[in-house]
C-alpha cells in the first residue's frame, strides 16, 4: 500500500490495511465513547513512496505493531540494499494520532541485535522514552516490548532506535510520528505531505551500506527514495498544501522550492501562532529537526530540492581527480587497451557521465545508480538525489495524487533560443 486512504471523521478513523511482513494491522474505529474531541478539518498526510500504519482500538487505546527486520530496499531502478527498516521498509510507514489519545505501541525484534525505540520529540513518561541502558532494558533479538503513553502535544515528530543507533540508524531503521491536534487545525490545509530526509554510504557495486561513513556519503533520500524514483508533490492549483519534513540523516538540508514564497508554519511543538510564521523559499532542516513549510499551489512543475549540490547526485566517487579540462582524447585508446569499455568522461562537466550512462556507453558498477538520470520534457535533467517536483495543475480532482505528467506551458512562456543577443559588455580588468 503506497499511499494511506482513510478519513478522519468526529471521533473515528477509517484506515485501509495491508498486511506488511509478519504483521497485519486492522483498521477499527474509535469508539463513540472515547471522550475525545471531533478532528474537525485535519486531513491524513500522503508519505510518497511509503505509507501510514493501520491501527486499531484496544482497551481505550490506538495499538500499533512495528516490527524491527532486515529489509530489502530499492533506492531507484538498479540499486536495492540490504538494509534495516520497519514492517518491510525503509523509512518505516508513518505513524498518525490525534493528540489526547492514548497510544500503545507494540514493537518487535527481528533483528541480529537488541534495540528500542526513541520517540524523537513527544513530551512521554521517562520509562517510555527508548533509550538503551538508561530508561529501559534493550529489546532482545526475537522479543517483544510495549510502549503507552498519552500523546500531549500536535505536531511532526519521529521515531528512531537509542540503541547501536550509529549502525541501526545508518542502516535504515526510523520513520515518522505524526500527531494531528484535537479539533484540527484552525486553518486547514487541503494536503498534507510527509518526508523524512537521510543519506547512506553505498559505496559503488555493493549491496549493504556502510554504517562506519561519517561524511562521504552516496546517496541522499527523500523517503527511502533517489530522485528520479521520489514521487512527486501533487496538488491542484490554489490549495494550500503542507510540507513537513523530518531529518534524520547526518548532514544539514538546507530545502528550496522553487516557484513560491513559502512559510515556515511549525515543527515538533505543533503549528506555530501565525505571528511566528517566516517566508522563506529556503528552510535550512538541521539534523534532528523537524520543520513544515506551507504555501499556495501555483500551476507548473517545481524543483524541490537540498540546495548542498553534493546533495542532488547519486553514486558520488570520493577522492578522484577531478578531469574538467583535462584533453584525454589520445590516451583513450591506452586506457582501452587496459581497460576495455573505459570512458574518458569530465573533461567537459559531469553532464557528459549522465549522457554517456543513458545511452549506455559506459555501464557502472553492477547494482549502481547515474549520479544523475531524471528526464523532463525537454531533455535530461541534471540532477539526482534528494530532489522531488511539485506538481501543480488547474483543475485537478480534489484528493488525487496521481502524477499528472509533463506541465503544458502557455505559449511564449518557455525560455527558448535565440539569433542574436545583445552586446557584451564584460567586467572591466
Amino acid at each position: 500500500m503506497k499511499r494511506r486512504d482513510f478519513l478522519l471523521s468526529a471521533g473515528a478513523w477509517v484506515s485501509a490495511g495491508a498486511a506488511l511482513s509478519s504483521v497485519t494491522a486492522a483498521a477499527v474505529a474509535a469508539p463513540a465513547s472515547a471522550g475525545r474531541a471531533a478532528p474537525g478539518p485535519s486531513v491524513p498526510v500522503i508519505t510518497p513512496n511509503g505509507w501510514s500504519l493501520p491501527s486499531r482500538w484496544v482497551k481505550g487505546a490506538r495499538e500499533f505493531h512495528l516490527v524491527a527486520e532486515e529489509v530489502r530496499h530499492e533506492f531507484g531502478p538498479g540499486s536495492v540494499a540490504r538494509c534495516w527498516g520497519y514492517n518491510g521498509g525503509t523509512p518505516g510507514p508513518t505513524l498518525e494520532a490525534i493528540q489526547g489519545e492514548t497510544v500503545r505501541l507494540y514493537v518487535t525484534n527481528k533483528l541480529p541485535e537488541p534495540t528500542t525505540v526513541h520517540w524523537h520529540g513527544l513530551r512521554l513518561p521517562c520509562g517510555m522514552d527508548g533509550v538503551a541502558g538508561l530508561t529501559q532494558p534493550a529489546i532482545p533479538p526475537g522479543a517483544t516490548f510495549v510502549y503507552e503513553f498519552e500523546l500531549s502535544d500536535a505536531g511532526t515528530f519521529m521515531y528512531h532506535p537509542h540503541a547501536n543507533e550509529m549502525t541501526q540508524m545508518a542502516l535504515g531503521l526510523m520513520g515518522m510520528f505524526i500527531v494531528h491536534p484535537q479539533g484540527g487545525d484552525p486553518a486547514p490545509v487541503d494536503r498534507d505531505y510527509v518526508f523524512l530526509l537521510h543519506n547512506w554510504a553505498l559505496p559503488p557495486g555493493s549491496e549493504r551500506p556502510d554504517p562506519s561513513v561519517m561524511t562521504d556519503f552516496d546517496l541522499w533520500t527523500m523517503n527511502g527514495k533517489v530522485f528520479p524514483s521520489i514521487d512527486p508533490v501533487v496538488a491542484a492549483t490554489g490549495e494550500r498544501v503542507r510540507i513537513r519534513l523530518g531529518n534524520l540523516s547526518m548532514w544539514n538540508h538546507p530545502m528550496h522550492m522553487h516557484g513560491v514564497h513559502f512559510d515556515v508554519t511549525g515543527n515538533e511543538a505543533g503549528r506555530w501562532p501565525s505571528a511566528q510564521w517566516r517566508r522563506e523559499v529556503t528552510e535550512i532542516v538541521a539534523v534532528g529537526q523537524t520543520r513544515d513549510l506551507e504555501f499556495d499551489a501555483v500551476a507548473g512543475d517545481w524543483a524541490f530540492h537540498c540546495h548542498m549540490s553534493h546533495h542532488t547526485m547519486n553514486a558520488m566517487g570520493h577522492e578522484i581527480t577531478n578531469p574538467v579540462g583535462v584533453q584525454q582524447q589520445d590516451l583513450q585508446g591506452q586506457f582501452d587497451r587496459l581497460l576495455p569499455g573505459h570512458m574518458a568522461m569530465g573533461d567537459g562537466g559531469m553532464i557528459e557521465h549522465q549522457q554517456h550512462v543513458e545511452a549506455g556507453h559506459m555501464p557502472g558498477p553492477p547494482n549502481t545508480l547515474a549520479m544523475m538520470a531524471g528526464h523532463g520534457q525537454f531533455g535530461a535533467i541534471g540532477m539526482g538525489g534528494m530532489m522531488t517536483v511539485v506538481k501543480v495543475r488547474d483543475g485537478l480532482p480534489k484528493g488525487s495524487t496521481a502524477d499528472p505528467g509533463h506541465y503544458r506551458h502557455p505559449a511564449g512562456t518557455v525560455a527558448r533560443a535565440v539569433q542574436q543577443a545583445p552586446p557584451l559588455v564584460r567586467r572591466p580588468q
